[in-house]
């Protein structure tokens, strides 16, 4: 986690909020809980090799880049202590930011330890930083009506950690609730259970049910039908791609509508593009594994799609994306590891942008740059048609699945149907699944 600091450090330099360098390895963070408050946002922690701590660096830059812009005005000040509800509540749980109560009993400390007469400064150590900004930097102490100080913050800051305590009750909640069957535990961490695919949240229930497995009995059928027949219990069947956690949902293509297979809800949210916009997306490193390490498992899964089947194709995000990896992974330029001098790390974040449709392949045309470049350049890489990206995907498809390849249709790509299929939304309160 040390690295993380410091990258974490150099990112925020120039942010009117001064962050903190030590993040992730000073309280109140502790990664061991599964994430980590930096700025509003809440990134999740993962134990990785040698039993180290480990979070995703787009993470870590995302958080840093909403930082910079939501603390951009610093005028104006908010009274944080002494706050009467800042120390009503000493007895709430100490895992989580509290920043108002802890900075209320962090003024009862100083006050008691300085003394009335000497409370006009605070140069402790207790709390160094608070959901990763250094709050130190910032405070402003005024005489109160008696020999009371008064400690106030700038009404950015104030915001800020208002913002990181929301992101931080909704990651607990969603930890605390079961993938499946939606049930909640008491604790955040008492049904987390480490898969394949990475920690899920499954109820004792759940782990245990005997499901069965899927053989494509949903197979050429239509969403837009199958999904009115209340009777039908996607519960029954494993999921089709990890094949481990029970289906939860049937994953479907929006491009043509016709069902894939029931999945679990981590692999349904695992296989969609990190989106930016509709048609714009990054290539993460978790989303590029799905083209690396179970490349096979994922276009068999796509292609149970009757419409990617006959076309030998893949949906245009899913397509885009494998463009970026593709045609754009050559072309990235690497810069210094700054946590070793003898290793070099690829440049910022790839990412795909398209436009026109699918429907007309002729106008559709595949754009892929790099993003968060530390030298602070945004790069485009290559522009790829719609058509030489299908026939990139067949060449690769070829070398990558060779069995998937030989039953898979012709491809022609150019005698596409003049009106697809209305895109269909998700209505099960989750909101609307991309894909």
């Amino acid at each position: 986690m040390t690295a993380v600091d410091t990258l974490w450090a150099e990112l925020t330099a120039n942010s009117a909020v001064p962050a903190a360098p030590g993040a992730f390895t000073r309280a109140p963070s502790d990664p061991r809980l599964g994430y980590v408050l930096l700025g509003a946002r809440a990134v999740s922690t993962a134990k990785g090799a040698g039993g180290r701590w480990t979070v995703q660096e787009v993470d870590v830059r995302r958080a840093a880049e909403e930082l910079r812009a939501g603390g951009a005005n610093m005028d104006g000040l908010v009274c944080v202590a002494p706050f009467r509800s800042s120390t009503s509540a000493g007895n709430s749980d100490v895992s989580t930011l509290r920043w108002r109560q802890r900075l209320g009993q962090e003024w009862d400390r100083v006050r008691a330890t300085a003394g009335r007469e000497q409370h006009s400064a605070y140069d402790g150590d207790h709390l160094p930083h608070l959901a990763g900004i250094d709050w130190r930097r910032t405070l402003v102490v005024r005489p109160g009506a008696g020999p009371v100080h008064t400690w106030w913050l700038p009404r950015a800051l104030v915001r800020v950690l208002d913002a990181a305590e929301h992101a931080e009750a909704q990651w607990l909640q969603a930890a605390r609730t079961c993938h499946v069957c939606g049930a909640v535990a008491e604790q955040a961490e008492q049904w987390r259970v480490q898969t394949s695919t990475g920690w899920q949240t499954r109820c004792p229930d759940c782990r245990v049910t005997a499901r069965r497995p899927y053989r494509g009995e949903l197979d050429d059928h239509v969403y837009a039908v199958l999904s009115r027949k209340r009777s039908l219990q996607v519960s029954e069947w494993q999921c089709a791609v990890c094949q481990e956690a029970p289906a939860s949902v049937i994953d479907h293509c929006h491009e043509h509508g016709y069902v894939r297979a029931p999945v679990c809800a981590s692999c349904n949210t695992r296989e969609r593009p990190n989106y930016v916009y509709s048609n714009d997306v990054y290539v993460t490193n978790r989303y590029a594994s799905l083209f690396q390490l179970r490349a096979e498992a994922w276009l068999t899964h796509w292609h149970r799609c009757s419409g990617c089947r006959a076309r030998t194709t893949l949906p245009l995000a899913h397509l885009a994306a494998l463009t970026a990896l593709l045609a754009g992974e050559p072309r990235r330029s690497t810069h210094r590891d700054p946590t070793s001098s003898r290793r070099r790390r690829p440049c910022g974040e790839l990412r795909a942008s398209w436009k026109g449709s699918a429907a007309a392949p002729g106008s559709c045309v595949i754009t892929v740059g790099v993003d968060f470049c530390p030298s602070g350049e945004h790069r485009v890489l290559a522009q790829v048609s719609y058509r030489d990206a299908v026939n990139m995907f067949r060449d690769w498809l070829t070398e990558t699945a060779p069995g998937l390849a030989a039953v898979a249709g012709p491809g022609r790509h150019d005698r596409v149907p003049r009106q697809f299929r209305p895109v269909i939304a998700e209505t099960s309160g989750e909101g609307p699944a991309l894909f």
